[in-house]
């Protein structure tokens, strides 16, 4: 008994798959390469090899104690649904600051007292993290305000004008005027 089996011609399609899988599963593995620059260099600056943030303020002076303070990003406040527009800083405390400061805070405008003083600073003191509220009615020649709270209960304030600290959040108000 002989069994014969039809050969049924491959259709197009699966002429046309088995030639160029090879150079899809390249180019599915190219694409991904193409982010990695993004990524690395936003991992770089998540761990603090490339500095505090994209943009560094500089060393602030606040009493006897100092912190350097970066904007995190160059660019305007992003929107957090309820929460409204945030903005994202990072700050270092001094060496000589690591063990007499208790807690760092930052808020846009003058504290009236220590419980308003603002978000807190969160992390080590060598890279401390905090995403600032920015509301919109907020005036371009704002002042941003740091405080530092020492063990000891003493508490010290120094601010910086908002144009220096985030020209991007500036920028930002001035096209939100009209509301």
């Amino acid at each position: 008994m002989s069994q014969t089996h039809s050969a049924t011609a491959p259709s197009q399609l699966s002429r046309l798959w088995h030639k160029w899988r090879f150079h899809l599963n390249i180019l599915l593995l190219l694409i991904p390469l193409g982010f990695m620059p993004k990524y690395l260099a936003d991992a770089s600056l998540f761990r603090g090899d490339s500095g505090l943030g994209e943009r560094e303020i500089g060393e602030i002076q606040v009493g006897p104690w100092s912190l350097r303070l970066a904007e995190m990003r160059n660019e305007a406040p992003r929107s957090d649904g309820p929460a409204g527009y945030l903005k994202s800083f990072n700050a270092a405390l001094c060496q000589a600051c690591i063990e007499p400061v208790k807690a760092t805070y930052l808020r846009i405008g003058k504290p009236r007292s220590l419980r308003a003083a603002g978000v807190i600073f969160f992390g080590s003191p060598y890279r401390m993290g905090a995403s600032l509220p920015i509301p919109e009615k907020t005036k371009a020649d704002a002042e941003l305000w740091i405080t530092l709270e020492g063990w000891d209960g003493s508490m010290h304030q120094a601010s910086i004008p908002l144009s220096q600290a985030s020209p991007a959040t500036v920028a930002w108000l001035e096209k939100q005027g009209g509301k």
